[in-house]
This record gives structure tokens, sequence and C-alpha cells, in this order.
């Protein structure tokens, strides 16, 4: 065997080498996102579902408080409203304009609630249902059960899109079409809803 077919042997074990070393670093990346990529979708599942439970409670609301004589008729439409917003508005988690009006109407909708009941505490008839102070508690908790899932989802975001910026992912998530997802930020309307004491 002449020296030139040795070189060319060695050159070509080490191509083979190298493109095997590539290869698996890609395949280990590209395996590795779509793990993330699942569990963000998971998590966002989790909050839907949350928000759902809240959206599903608004009729019955409406329907125990509409029975209060002289309730602001307007307070009842804007809450009508904002559900219908809330749950009309399409999101994707990797589009920032769109999960921006998805926020926004989620915060729109508990922001109407909130005013709905601090308006509430004027018809003792009302606190005295005990329908109504069931619906109440039942919100209360799927509030801190969203508060919790959206809190689990911005984890897993972070985990993912943390994964997807550093190099070399970042060109593997790239090449694969692998975008950032939105996080949940405190919305204005989050920060001015009122404290409701659902034990009174």
């Amino acid at each position: 065997m002449s020296t030139l077919q040795k070189i060319l042997i060695a050159l070509g074990a080490g191509i083979l080498f190298f493109g095997f070393i590539i290869l698996s670093t890609i395949s280990s990346s590209y395996n590795t996102m779509i793990t993330y990529d699942e569990e963000v979708k998971t998590a966002f599942s989790n909050v839907e579902n949350q928000y759902q439970r809240r959206s599903d409670l608004i009729p019955s609301l409406v329907a125990t408080v509409k029975g209060a004589a002289n309730f602001e008729k307007d307070t009842l439409t804007a809450v009508i409203e904002a559900r219908a917003k809330a749950t009309s508005t399409n999101v994707n988690i990797n589009d920032a304009t769109a999960f921006q009006a998805f926020q926004q109407n989620q915060a729109g909708l508990q922001s109407a609630l909130s005013k709905l009941m601090v308006v509430v505490e004027q018809y003792p008839e009302l606190k005295a249902n005990q329908n109504f102070r069931d619906l109440q508690l039942d919100i209360s908790r799927t509030e801190n059960r969203i508060a919790t899932e959206r809190g689990r989802f911005n984890e897993t975001t972070k985990i993912y899109n943390t994964f997807i910026r550093r190099f070399p992912n970042n060109f593997i998530a790239s090449w694969f079409a692998f975008d950032s997802a939105q996080l949940f930020k405190t919305t204005e309307e989050a920060k001015t809803v009122p404290t409701i004491d659902f034990n009174k």
C-alpha cells in the first residue's frame, strides 16, 4: 500500500469520524428540542385548561347575579363581552403579537370578573346566596390554578428558549424552524385588579 493510499484512508476515516460526531450532535440537539418543545406545548395546554374552567363558570355566575334586583347590567355586560373576547382569540405561543392579544383578553376577563365581585358587595342577598358563594370560591381557586400553571409554563419555556439560543443549538434550531416561545408577563390590567376577600 502506497503512502498516498494510507493518507487517503486516514483522511477518509477522519472525515467519517468527524461526520459521525457532527451528526450525533445535531441528532442529540434536535431530539432535545423536540422534547422541550412538547413540554412547552403541554404546559400551555394546562394553562388553557384553567382558562377554559374559568370561562365555563361564568354563565352560571351571570345567571345567579341576574336574579338580584336592580343589579348593574353594564357590569354583567362587560363580563359577558370579555368572556366572548377571551374565548375567541386564537393563540400561537411562538407569535409575539398573537400571544400578547391572547394575554390581554384573558387579563381583561379577569379584570371584568374582579369588578363584578366588587359590585356584588353592594348586594347582601347575593353575598348570602350559597350558590353564588360556591361560584366565588370556584373562581378564586381557578385564578390560583391559572397563576400556578402560568408559572410552570414560564419555567418550561425559559428552559426551551435558553436551549435553542445556545451555540451551536441556535443553528440547528434555525435549520429545523424551532422558534422561541413567548412568556406570560404581568399586564397593566392585572396590576390594577382589585383585591377580593372571598371569605366575607
